[in-house]
């Protein structure tokens, strides 16, 4: 698929890994509609969109409310015509204890964004997809460490989600591809939270190790494999994963 002038939706737009991703969306000629919900971030990204001459639209929205996420696919559509990729970038990751003294809300919501929050975004704009018979839906991975289980609860159905909906797209003789992304680990706020809190020390002492050590992958890492991917992706990868070593010549 080409990149230029197609039009991308990417959640969690805002900070990190998903912010790398709208600059070089960006800068490889795609309109750009950054989704999250804090809007200062959003503004931020969509103004070093601007800055380096890149379309970028900031689109607040919460993606585990579907009538928020309605309107940004409707706002996407309305702006530049139709989505060509999404990615599911967007996660949380805030209940970090072991599961007998977890917070059941906050487990419950790490899974609810990881998870819910990526079907309702994939079911929204899956119709604009089918119809053009063309598109690419992107999911991120993350780890399954203990004291994490909401997290990786959350993250272990999406992966499986993307690999019933290739079949799903398969049976419906669909040309949409589906993929899940592995950015290995990477300095956001969501590893500064295991590496500078208690629980995140003692359940996942390898996060702030590796921090501390320089051991970490850049967001800009990942960006530009998905950059990779997209050119060369074809309709036999679809429902496989791949990361920021992936070589694709051998995918």
């Amino acid at each position: 698929m080409k990149i230029a002038k197609s039009t991308v939706i990417i959640t969690g737009a805002g900070s990190g890994i998903g912010r790398a991703l709208a600059l070089e969306f960006a800068r490889n000629g795609a309109n750009v509609v950054c989704c999250g919900r804090r809007k200062a971030l959003l503004d931020e990204t969509a103004a070093l969109i601007g800055q380096e001459g890149g379309v970028g639209l900031a689109a607040p929205a919460d993606i585990t409310d579907r009538e928020q996420v309605r309107h940004l696919v409707d706002t996407a559509v309305a702006s530049f015509g139709t989505v060509d990729i999404l990615f599911n970038n967007a996660g949380s990751f805030r209940s970090i204890a072991a599961l007998h003294e977890t917070d059941p809300e906050a487990w419950w919501q790490d899974v609810t964004v990881n998870l819910y929050g990526a079907m309702l975004a994939t079911r929204e704009v899956l119709p604009h997809m089918l119809r053009r018979n063309q598109g690419i839906i992107i999911s991120m991975d993350g780890g399954r460490p203990a004291g994490g289980t909401g997290y990786a609860c959350g993250k272990a159905a999406l992966m499986e989600m993307t690999r019933l909906l290739a079949r799903e797209l398969k049976m419906l003789e669909s040309s949409v591809m589906v993929f899940s992304a592995g950015p290995g680990l990477v300095h956001t706020e969501m590893t500064e939270l295991q590496a500078n809190t208690e629980a995140g020390r003692k359940w996942i002492p390898s996060t702030k190790e590796s921090i501390e050590a320089g051991k970490t992958r850049r967001p800009e890492d990942i960006a530009m494999a998905t950059m990779q991917l997209i050119r060369h992706a074809r309709p036999e990868w679809s429902g496989k994963g791949y990361s920021s070593d992936t070589d694709f010549s051998r995918f």
